[in-house]
């Protein structure tokens, strides 16, 4: 049973890649069997490259040929990239539930919650410094 295919927003094929880049098709190629870049793919089968590839290819492309890293050190750094993009959009996720917490303050049934614990917790007190 055939699986369905991704649908490119919008593609370039790889003879206009390998040409914008000047690069041999082989090259691009390369660089998806070796995991680096995954275009999507057409009806046809035709490899089509995203704008979001271009910019990988951008980044791989500076570190092979200005920093001379190999395709090893590449996916390395590329998925310490993926990572660390991740991580940041979690971040800032967890920044925005804080800053919403924050804002709420204690509400009614927090209050109620301390009067009636069993060791009276006084809601803590902003604490001024001064230089």
């Amino acid at each position: 049973m055939a699986r369905p295919r991704k649908k490119a927003r919008a593609g370039y094929m790889i003879s206009a890649v390998a040409e914008l880049y000047k690069l041999h098709p082989q090259t691009l190629r390369l660089y998806e069997r070796a995991g680096l870049l995954k275009p999507s793919r057409s009806q046809g089968n035709t490899r089509l490259y995203t704008d979001q590839d271009l910019e990988r290819l951008e980044v791989i492309l500076t570190l092979t040929r200005d920093m001379g890293v190999n395709l090893a050190g590449i996916e390395i750094i590329l998925n310490m990239r993926d990572k660390m993009s991740e991580m940041q959009q979690q971040m800032e996720a967890f920044i925005g539930f804080v800053r919403g917490e924050l804002r709420k303050g204690f509400s009614a049934e927090d209050r109620r919650t301390v009067r009636n614990a069993i060791v009276r917790a006084m809601p803590p007190k902003a604490i001024r410094i001064e230089k």
